[in-house]
């Protein structure tokens, strides 16, 4: 196998800033990664420039991240944790990984900490846990929101014999492929026409003003790791007054992905300054906030909606896509955020309750939580519990990190898996395979004084990310696309 050899122009072209990291990341590169695929390898690269600090402790990939990296001194206010964190509940703990659970008393310890909740898929992340839930007095905390801002659901119902699925297979699999694409650096050649793009924040801040051109580009795409695009079988056992939609069986789309490159950027970029602006505890450091009182914290959090508002025309312009290919209108579209932050009431007072990978489920609020590729996903309707912060989980959770499934998983396996349930798989690797995720019923049964099932979904043309898949890093990496 050839040497991969990469230049400073095709580096330049990607993102990376003119100076010493553009040496830096080819020495490193040529060095460790010269074996590996060209694609892959720039795809990695993409995604240490997107959110550094996440690879700032790797033994190699942190000499590339320092880089990007602002060496600034950090002036501001040394800030303990209090000794008695706020009290959480914890659903499903029976499910959740001792990491998760410490992330989350850390977070509970915070200062401005109101209310709290860890919902039963809950596993590690940075910052907040994947699966937790904060509500804080006055302030926004970019990783308790995550990397991928806005990332969403969204499920389009059409009025369809199922059957169909099956009988025009090759068409169904055709229009998926076509409707978006995939991979961390995907890009259209002709981008799509959206009013987001004529935010006028897009036009103010100069950080967004840079992103625009991208994001246009990436509009409509959908990213790797977790993101999928999926056809399948909506079971409506008997209509419910919020959903709206008669008892019955439909053909449902469904998308998962989030707000790109844009969302990667913005969170990367507050981080950063939140950090610089709140000294806590190492351990803690991921969990800096900003005060919606400082410009800062009014820039954030005016990005962070932006970003959700365009994760949610991406998902607008695939479903477009399909509607206009099957030559129907959907006769319901469900669709939710589950990496954000709002603004709600709690106990008579506002508050800012951060959502990282939990899904809204106040009273009535519908939702759409996943299974697996070949596990089945529900439609919910939240039943507004204090006790979870009026939240839910985002789906069944990870219980392999991905170096361990590709480690631990053969493609036999993969396969009499995917043959066993019926699944055509476009694209996938072994470390999105069934047997990385948690049972989704298990799941739901943790939660059921949270939310009503409305409606199930059971998936059988999956599209995902087609990218050979591999560890990144010789330590075990959980890398947790979708954050």
């Amino acid at each position: 196998m050839s040497k991969i050899k990469i230049t400073g122009k095709e580096l330049r072209a990607i993102g990376y800033p003119e100076g010493p990291v553009i040496s830096v990341a080819m020495a490193v590169m040529q060095k460790s990664y010269k074996h590996e695929a060209k694609e892959d390898v720039m795809e990695l690269l993409q995604k240490i420039l997107a959110a550094p600090i996440e690879y700032e402790n790797d033994a190699v990939l942190g000499l590339i991240a320092e880089k990007l990296i602002p060496k600034k001194e950090i002036d501001g206010e040394t800030i303990s944790l209090n000794q008695n964190g706020i009290q959480f509940n914890v659903f499903g703990q029976e499910h959740i990984e001792e990491g998760a659970m410490h992330q989350m008393y850390q977070a509970a310890k915070l200062p401005i900490s109101v209310a709290g909740a860890l919902m039963p898929d809950a596993h590690s992340g940075y910052g907040l846990p994947i699966g937790g839930v904060l509500a804080t007095d006055n302030v926004v905390i970019p990783y308790g929101v995550g990397v991928d801002i806005g990332c969403r659901m969204c499920l389009s119902i059409f009025d369809i014999n199922p059957k169909d699925l099956i009988d025009k297979e090759s068409f169904f699999a055709r229009e998926l492929s076509e409707a978006t694409l995939f991979g961390s650096g995907a890009q259209f050649d002709r981008a799509a026409n959206h009013d987001i793009m004529d935010h006028e924040l897009f036009f103010q801040l100069p950080l967004l003003k840079n992103l625009h051109g991208r994001a246009w580009k990436q509009l409509g795409t959908s990213g790797s790791g977790n993101h999928f695009a999926e056809f399948g079988i909506i079971e409506v056992k008997e209509q419910d007054a919020v959903l709206g939609v008669p008892a019955g069986n439909y053909v449902g789309f469904l998308t998962h992905s989030g707000s790109r490159a844009l969302g990667a950027n913005i969170a990367n970029h507050y981080t950063k300054i939140a950090i610089s602006k709140r000294r806590l505890p190492q351990d803690a450091k991921n969990l800096a906030w900003l005060s919606l009182a400082e410009q800062e914290g009014i820039e954030y959090w005016n990005a962070m909606n932006l970003a959700g508002d365009y994760a949610s025309a991406c998902h607008h312009v695939i479903h477009k896509k399909i509607a206009k290919q099957l030559g129907r209108k959907p006769v319901k579209m469900v669709e939710n955020h589950h990496n954000f932050a709002w603004k709600e009431m709690w106990e008579g007072r506002e508050v800012i309750v951060h959502r990282k990978g939990a899904t809204p489920a106040g009273k009535n609020v519908l939702g759409i939580i996943p299974g697996s590729m070949t596990a089945d996903g529900f439609i919910v309707k939240g039943k507004g519990e204090s006790a979870s912060v009026n939240s839910a989980s985002h789906g069944a959770g990870r219980k392999m990190s991905r170096t361990r499934a590709i480690a631990s998983v053969t493609d036999k396996q993969f396969k009499d898996e995917l043959k066993k349930f019926g699944i055509k798989l476009l694209g996938g690797g072994l470390d999105e395979s069934p047997f990385a995720y948690k049972d989704i019923n298990e799941v739901m049964q943790s939660q059921t004084a949270l939310v009503d099932v409305v409606g199930r979904f059971t998936p059988k043309i999956v599209k995902m990310d087609g990218a050979k898949h591999k560890s990144w890093s010789k330590k075990n990496r959980n890398e947790l696309v979708g954050e």
